[in-house]
Parts: C-alpha cells; sequence; structure tokens
C-alpha cells in the first residue's frame, strides 16, 4: 500500500475511476450501477464511491389559488420557511473586551425532520373563520424524496469518483481495460465521460512516454556510432542485439510472475546502454582488423569473437552480479527493487547466450549489402567505351 498518493480524490482505496457528466440526474443513475458493476468485477477489491444519494429531501408544492384566497402570497411562504430552518441575527451583546452575536434558531428535534413541517403557521391579516394562523399544509402538500448530500466536481462539470484495489494478481493494463469494457457494456449515455484519476492517471501518462522514450534512446545511440565508426550500418548491426535482450528481460519477468510496470520498463531502457557493449567490442576490433590488417570481414569477425570473449564475459558477469541483489533481496521497498533486477538480469542471460551468435551474422550480411551496393554504384559509374 503507498503512503504517497499522485493528485486524485481523498478515498480508502489506491486508484480512482472518475464518471463526469453535464447534468446531476445523469450521474444520480448511472453512479450507483457503475459502482454495482465495477464490484462484480473480478480482481477488483475495496470498491467504493464517493457518491451519496441518500439524502432527505421535502418537496412542497405551493397551491397558489387557495394561498391567494387566505391572503399569503409565496414571499409570506419563504419567509416562514427561513424563519423555521434559517438562522437569523437578532441581537449584539456588547461587553468591555468582545462583542457576541445572537442568533436564533430553531431547537434542533424540530428541524432534523420532515415531521417539523408540521408545526409551523403561516400568518395572514385577512380573518377566515377567525383563525389568522394558517397551517403550512393547507396551502401545501409534502411530497419526501432523496438528494445527493454533496455534489463534487471536476473542473467545471459534476463528477462521481469510484476508488478501488487490485488484487495481488491483477495488473493495472488489465484494470483499466476491464473498466473500459465494462462502460461499453452499460452503454452510458455520450454526456457522460469516463477517465482515471490519481495514481493510475499518473501511470497512464508515464506509459504513454515510453514509446517516445525508447525510440529518442535507440536513434541517439544510433547517432553517436554512425559518428564514431563513419558508416551507417555498423550501428545498426549493434542495435541489432537489444531485440534479445528484450526478450530475456520478458521471459524473466513471466517466470517470476511479475508484471510489466514502469520500474521494469526503465531496467529494459537500461539494457539499451548495457547490452549494446557486446556487440561494440566486437565491431570495433572487426573495423580495425579490416582497416589495419587488410583481413576479409569473415577473418576479421572470427578474430574479434574469439579474443573479445574473455571481456564480453567478465563485463556481462560484473553488470549481472551487480543486479542480483535487486532480484532477490528482501526488506522494506523490495517490491519497487526486484522488477528492475529481473529484468537486468534476464535480459543480460540472454543476450550474452544470443548475441556471439547472431551478431557475426548480422555483421556479415550487412556487409555483403554494404558491398553490393558499392558494387551498383561503382557500376552506374564507369566511363562509356570510346568509338573506334
Amino acid at each position: 500500500m503507498q503512503d504517497l498518493r499522485i493528485g486524485g480524490r481523498s478515498s480508502n482505496a489506491m486508484y480512482q475511476y472518475t464518471i463526469q457528466s453535464d447534468t446531476v440526474e445523469d450521474l444520480v443513475k448511472w453512479g450507483p450501477t457503475i459502482l454495482s458493476q465495477m464490484q462484480h468485477l473480478p480482481g477488483f477489491q475495496d470498491v467504493s464511491s464517493d457518491q451519496q444519494n441518500g439524502g432527505l429531501d421535502e418537496m412542497l408544492n405551493y397551491d397558489r389559488l387557495t394561498a391567494a384566497k387566505l391572503g399569503l402570497t409565496a414571499q409570506t411562504l419563504d419567509s416562514a420557511l427561513y424563519g423555521a430552518f434559517g438562522q437569523s441575527e437578532v441581537s449584539i451583546i456588547y461587553t468591555q473586551l468582545n462583542q457576541y452575536y445572537v442568533v436564533l434558531e430553531v431547537a434542533p428535534q424540530y428541524w432534523q425532520s420532515p415531521d417539523g413541517l408540521k408545526d409551523i403557521y403561516l400568518h395572514t391579516s385577512t380573518s377566515n373563520n377567525g383563525a389568522n394562523n394558517i397551517p403550512l399544509f393547507a396551502v401545501a402538500k409534502g411530497q419526501a424524496n432523496t438528494t445527493p448530500l454533496a455534489i463534487n466536481h471536476t473542473g467545471l462539470f459534476p463528477s462521481v469518483t469510484v476508488s478501488f484495489n487490485l488484487a495481488p494478481n491483477m495488473s493495472l493494463s488489465d484494470a483499466t481495460l476491464s473498466i473500459f469494457q465494462m462502460q461499453k457494456r452499460l452503454g452510458t449515455p455520450s454526456t457522460m465521460q469516463g477517465f482515471f484519476a490519481g495514481t493510475l492517471l499518473a501511470y497512464q501518462q508515464s506509459l504513454g512516454t515510453e514509446p517516445i522514450l525508447i525510440v529518442t534512446a535507440l536513434l541517439a545511440v544510433y547517432i553517436v556510432l554512425g559518428i564514431l565508426y563513419e558508416s551507417l550500418v555498423h550501428p545498426v548491426t549493434i542495435i541489432s542485439t537489444l531485440p534479445s535482450a528484450s526478450v530475456g528481460a520478458m521471459l524473466a519477468l513471466m517466470l517470476f510472475k511479475q508484471d510489466l510496470n514502469i520500474i521494469s520498463i526503465i531496467g529494459i531502457v537500461l539494457l539499451i546502454g548495457i547490452v549494446k557493449k557486446n556487440a561494440i567490442m566486437m565491431i570495433d576490433f572487426a573495423l580495425q582488423a579490416e582497416r589495419e590488417e587488410g583481413k576479409k570481414p569473415i577473418d576479421a569477425i572470427f578474430e574479434a569473437c574469439m579474443l573479445r570473449f574473455r571481456p564480453i564475459l567478465m563485463t556481462t558477469m560484473a553488470a549481472l552480479l551487480g543486479a542480483l541483489p535487486l532480484a532477490l533481496g528482501t526488506g522494506t521497498g523490495y517490491e519497487l527493487r526486484r522488477p528492475l533486477g529481473i529484468t537486468i538480469v534476464g535480459g543480460l542471460i540472454l543476450s550474452q547466450l544470443l548475441t556471439l551468435y547472431t551478431t557475426p551474422v548480422v555483421y556479415l550480411a550487412f556487409d555483403r549489402l554494404r558491398l553490393r551496393m558499392a558494387g551498383k554504384r561503382t557500376e552506374h559509374s564507369l566511363p562509356a567505351p570510346e568509338a573506334g
């Protein structure tokens, strides 16, 4: 359970789903329905709502014709009701140091129940059957209803917030999908909009920028390596080692039954910088052997794999063993560190097993492609034969 919240309303649960509408009537109708449906969704716990529709409401229907015969007006009725259920300042008591306001109100036992309306009399100057005080229900009829005790707003529109927790094996992505499917199945009107708030909204916003972050990181790596090797092909060879690390990280998360959360994605981004050094060590040595010793690409990359195997293994084991305490450690906050360690360890193990075999293949394939394209350009640039 998290003690710190990221926005949202104060509630007894961690995640929140807010329903917003143009009218209060739609919220009164659909709010309890959505709450009931979410309580029956699998994987949802502690589902509650800030909507309270159980407030008492007494609607008075005013008979203007009867009141006019008795000399009563709407202002008379309004003044009588405010005098009974409102507060009035009638005097001020002055002392040497302070002053005290005297507020007149009805005793609580008379205004806490609709039965207090039976004791309200309207004063009229027109005598009818010798009576000047007319009972309220002689000119009005009461109808008991329920009304929301408070109406929350999100921005300018009324809203209802449903709070919930998730079961241990329920992921946030599955929870959001279940809520969207539930609301679509209910067929809520177009005037109602549902969106996540608080921690869940921050989770969605962070996931929305993750693809851009990964693409930007890969583009930065490609530009730097392209400048380093003065080639457009060899950076692609180095970047080709990253898919194996991502697959290894996902398999490790599935093996240990961990969710792909923000911390896991951070671990995958870290693997971009850790894993590509294997290919850099081989490609750098192979290019140097080609340029300085004049070796063929197949001989150069074979020698690079043989001579660079030990430093590659040493650096990989150093990073892997450094991440093991994160993956296996316990104690306070281990839930936050464990996905990061599992992601790094799984990605390093699979990439170490595959990149020593795949990198030479990709290197030779791109080298043949480069030579083929260069040969075509050379063929087109040959001078035309002289006549005669």
